[in-house]
């Protein structure tokens, strides 16, 4: 099987264009055109600025992209500068951490609002709770009706003395 670098060189050949016909057509610069069909990634400072770069030549010239792809990440896996990384360190995540990233994607403002909803709906929950006990406590003591009996049996209140 070809690389990626022979089947976009041949790509083009076989579509009559030029290398600087390329470079107009996907903006891509001459030097990294060049460098792409003859393998040489070294002028690219990142993956990231390789993939893009084919995956852009490889749709101008109506190539199977997915094959294309697949078979750069083959052979960007077999380079050591651009292979994957190693992770920074062996620990794994733990829910604090998963818990911390989601906060860090939060909307401050929305999350304020919905905490200012949440005290509001709780409050109002404890308003009724506290209500609603103090009413059983209150219904729950049979106090007979009050009843009015005068102190003195005389038809006037009593005059304060001076």
């Amino acid at each position: 099987m070809s690389t990626v670098a022979e089947q976009l060189r041949a790509a083009r050949e076989a579509q009559k264009l030029t290398v600087q016909q390329i470079a107009d057509m996907t903006k891509i610069r001459t030097d990294h055109i060049n460098a792409l069909e003859i393998g040489d990634f070294s002028v690219f400072s990142a993956p990231i600025y390789i993939r893009g770069s084919v995956k852009n030549y490889a749709t101008r010239l109506k190539l199977d992209l997915p094959q294309i792809m697949a078979a750069l990440d083959a052979e960007l896996g077999r380079t050591e500068k651009f292979s994957e990384p190693p992770p920074l360190s062996d620990v794994t995540k733990t829910p604090l951490d998963h818990v911390t990233f989601w906060l860090a994607k939060l909307n401050m403002k929305m999350a304020l609002a919905a905490a200012a909803l949440l005290g509001l709906v709780l409050i109002i929950l404890l308003v009724h709770t506290v209500l609603k006990h103090s009413h059983k406590s209150d219904s729950s003591v049979k106090v007979p009706p009050a009843r009015y009996e005068p102190a003195n049996t005389g038809d006037t209140l009593p005059l304060p003395k001076r």
